[in-house]
């Protein structure tokens, strides 16, 4: 069986070429690092351990450490092992496109959103009592039974909800980009944003079909890009607008002749000294 580790990243929408629109997960798939490989022989069962994104040294207890410098690879934040899972040996690489295709099938399994603490009505979809005046209950569970003084096992009741391991099954691959590690898959996939996930084959239903073609713009054409937006940094479509050249009409300024002026020369008056004489 196949598998590998990825983290979800968000969910968006894509539309085929005939204009429909589908619901997709975007999930970052990594080159995933075999960490052990487990046999019959030695183990009792055959499985990879794979590992996904780096952490720091200091994060990890000595005998995690030893295991990941077996392998040679960097201590890895999310480690998993995949059953029935062989061809890959210790310390190799395992990319997505490896693995699977458009139009697959696979299984994708994760840790739910938290709820906290919730009733029966939010936590196992009870209907509610009587909201009148005289109800003696409104939101409560009802009755736990007329003859038996005890509560079975398995009773539905208020508890703690959310934060389970789920497995949703068959959800279609409609798009991978490898460029970008990229997983686009139909519907939805269990927990919060930038939770780890692991992708397996389906266990149920038929393997594969027809891929799906997308509506794509024609700058994602050639770069082999997907057009919705699948990151919080997907790429926009760039569009050309082109600015109107606006021509500069050369404008005559009218040339201001110079009028010479003759300016009137003022003679300037001989003034005679008189001298003094001295009187003596």
């Amino acid at each position: 069986m196949k598998g590998i580790l990825g983290r979800k990243l968000e969910m968006t929408q894509v539309f085929t070429e005939n204009g429909k629109l589908l619901p997709v997960t975007v999930i970052e798939v990594q080159p995933n690092k075999v960490l052990q490989v487990k046999t019959v022989e030695k183990d009792g069962y055959q499985a990879l351990k794979l590992g996904v994104q780096d952490k720091r040294q200091n994060l990890v207890n000595k005998p995690s450490m030893g295991n990941f410098k077996k392998a040679n690879s960097n201590p890895k934040r999310f480690v998993k092992e995949i059953r029935d899972m062989n061809g890959f040996e210790m310390g190799s690489e395992i990319n997505l496109s490896d693995l699977f295709v458009a139009g697959q099938f696979v299984d994708v399994t994760g840790v739910s959103k938290g709820k906290g603490f919730a009733g029966a009505i939010k936590r196992h979809n009870y209907s509610r009592g009587p909201m009148g005046h005289g109800s003696g209950y409104h939101r409560g569970i009802g009755s736990m039974g007329a003859i038996i003084n005890r509560i079975f096992k398995s009773k539905k009741m208020a508890g703690h909800m959310g934060h389970e391991q789920v497995t949703i099954q068959n959800l279609e691959v409609i798009f991978i980009d490898s460029a970008r590690n990229l997983l686009l898959v139909k519907g939805s996939v269990p927990g919060p944003k930038k939770q780890f996930v692991r992708i397996q084959e389906n266990v149920k239903g038929i393997k594969t079909k027809e891929a799906v073609k997308l509506l794509m713009r024609k700058s994602m054409e050639e770069s082999n890009l997907v057009t919705p937006k699948t990151t919080s940094e997907a790429i926009a479509e760039e569009v050309a607008v082109e600015t109107p050249v606006v021509e500069e009409v050369a404008v005559e300024t009218p040339v201001v002749e110079e009028v010479a002026v003759e300016t009137p020369v003022v003679e300037e008056a001989a003034v005679e000294e008189s001298t003094n004489s001295e009187v003596e």
